[in-house]
């Protein structure tokens, strides 16, 4: 499945982005910048603006404001799954795959056949219980996770758990009910890289509605300089920028991500446009 990602950044820094269908081979990204006190600039050229940081991820960075982002692309066709191996989905309740939502055959509550049908007063196909009555509304999972920067390094998990076996990640998973994002990516980090964070800012969004998923990655550094690989990894460590295994990541979500910021803090090089 290929899709193509619009990437929206605000002056606060904070990137969203959207992945969608598209008949192209790779992930387009386009980048937007949104700002209330823009960069001088020359209307008669364009200037370039180059930042450094003495951080690799630096929140001061992403904080800066500009005029706009130089358009760019980059390709990523690895398809997105389920991040954990067991299915979240009730017993109960069959489901697959109908364009953008699932098709539910039978009620999670009753076990009744359902109807797909537009209730009274709404706008969207709903399951509906022959039995009970009850409607199933289905809503987006979130997804939360840690991009870990250490001595200008990024940590990495190697999955050991299906899908995508033996591929590189980073810490991040299924939000539990009762819990903040944050506090679900700084859990899923110490299940899976026994790794002690201390969150600084949000990152990246990453909404796929494809497959009703969102990406909410945030900032984080170590508290204390030690990880090893939880039950679900079997390899835990730090990879320098040009050391990332692109071609071995587990989901196109983490790939977007981690060019994400091999873009923002390697090249760190923003381009001001007239108009």
């Amino acid at each position: 499945m290929l899709k193509s990602v619009q990437i929206l950044g605000s002056s606060s820094g904070f990137l969203s982005l959207i992945l969608k269908k598209s008949h192209n081979s790779c992930y387009g990204l386009s980048f937007v910048a949104v700002s209330t006190n823009p960069l001088p600039y020359s209307t008669a050229r364009r200037h370039e603006i180059v930042s450094k940081t003495d951080s690799l991820v630096s929140p001061a960075f992403l904080t800066r404001r500009t005029r706009c982002f130089r358009a760019s692309r980059v390709c990523a066709t690895r398809s997105e799954s389920n991040q954990d191996a067991t299915s979240s989905h009730p017993s109960s309740a069959a489901v697959h795959s109908a364009g953008n939502v699932l098709k539910i055959s039978f009620c999670q509550w009753c076990g009744g056949q359902t109807k797909h049908e537009v209730p009274h007063g709404e706008e969207k196909m709903r399951a509906i219980c022959t039995v009970c009555g009850k409607i199933a509304y289905q809503n987006p999972k979130m997804v939360v996770g840690c991009l870990i920067e250490h001595d200008k390094k990024i940590l990495l998990c190697k999955r050991k758990i299906e899908p995508s076996y033996g591929l590189w990640t980073l810490p991040a998973g299924y939000m539990e009910i009762g819990e903040s994002a944050a506090e679900g990516a700084i859990r899923e980090t110490w299940e899976e890289a026994r790794a002690d964070v201390e969150v600084q800012s949000p990152f990246a969004q990453l909404d796929i509605p494809r497959i009703g998923q969102i990406y909410i990655i945030f900032l984080a550094k170590l508290k204390r300089p030690h990880f090893s690989p939880g039950p679900e990894s079997s390899e835990c460590r730090l990879f320098a920028l040009d050391e990332i295994p692109f071609d071995s990541l587990a989901f196109s979500s983490i790939s977007v991500t981690l060019q994400l910021v091999r873009f923002y803090f390697e090249h760190m090089t923003l381009i001001c446009l007239s108009n």
